[in-house]
């Protein structure tokens, strides 16, 4: 069945941040490492991979490889993350890996690139793949694989999860694992929010699919990183003028292989450069906020 759905969360007054510095809006980058996770059919998935790759329209391949699509998911690591790198570590700012197991796993060089920036690295599952096609003891047994994966490629265990492609399984292995600081698979709100109270309580740190360079390669999306910034200025803008009297978040999605492209990198940095412009900013990590929800704003038993 899955969890029950609130429709209701915060309600017409939400509670007042109160984020460090007395910030309007609370912006985190989120790079999803994904590289070398995805459906590969030498993995012994039973098609290739067809999702989020510049082969538009593509359709899983079963049985066969699909040269193109690996070759961009190869370019993530080779060149865009490296150019994602060097943008936010040159400025100094924080970024929360959703890092793939497998994908760790098979890039030991980002990983260290990733642990000399400081970035937070938090789990994005065992595999790239589609859970809600899978049975439920394959998702729980690599829930807990992901969970040893994740410790052994970066030398510590995750604060964070997020499945991304998820099954109504997905957040119960969560709250029944209760070892993790946090969770992402939620697009329900612009601040952070208890779920599971009553039974032990358990951080959701909603994640975005609008503010989030997937939409490059998806119908009505970007088409220049001109389109990408100016949503994410739109976006920043409107959160900052509200965050006078109701501080909220923002979060913003990248993907090695997506915005990690220079024509794409080129409206990422003009929305670097106007944050930077302004008052009022924490950029966080995924982590920091949760530390900071969880010391702020504690859950409500019965609430």
């Amino acid at each position: 069945m899955g969890p029950e759905r609130d429709f209701r969360g915060h309600g017409r007054n939400p509670p007042f941040a109160d984020w460090p510095g007395g910030a309007r809006v609370a912006v985190q980058f989120v790079l999803n490492f994904e590289e070398g996770g995805e459906n590969w059919v030498p993995d012994g998935d039973p098609a290739s991979e067809a999702f989020l790759s510049d082969v538009l329209g593509a359709q899983p391949w079963p049985g066969r490889r699909h040269m193109n699509v690996e070759s961009m998911f190869e370019y993530g690591t080779r060149a865009g993350f490296w150019r994602l790198w060097r943008l936010f570590t040159a400025r100094g700012l924080p970024v929360t890996v959703f890092g793939v197991a497998q994908a760790l796993a098979r890039n030991p060089d980002c990983v260290a690139a990733m642990g000399e920036a400081g970035w937070e690295i938090a789990s994005h599952g065992k595999r790239w793949i589609d859970y809600a096609a899978l049975a439920p003891e394959v998702e729980r047994a690599h829930f807990h694989e992901a969970l040893a994966m994740h410790a052994a490629a970066t030398g510590a265990p995750p604060l964070g999860w997020y499945t991304g492609r998820t099954s109504e399984r997905s957040l119960g292995l969560v709250l029944e694992h209760g070892g993790l600081l946090y969770s992402s698979d939620s697009y329900a709100d612009d601040l952070p929010y208890w779920v599971n109270v009553q039974a032990g309580p358990h951080l959701i740190v909603p994640y975005t699919l609008d503010a989030n360079d997937m939409r490059f390669i998806n119908p009505q999306g970007f088409g220049t990183g001109e389109d990408f910034f100016q949503y994410l200025k739109d976006s920043f803008d409107v959160l900052h003028a509200e965050g006078a009297e109701a501080p909220k978040m923002m979060s913003v999605g990248l993907h090695c292989r997506l915005a990690g492209r220079p024509g794409r990198a080129a409206g990422l940095i003009r929305f670097l450069d106007h944050i930077a412009r302004h008052d009022g900013v924490w950029v966080a990590t995924r982590a920091d906020i949760a530390r900071h929800w969880h010391a702020r704003h504690p859950p409500q038993r019965g609430a």
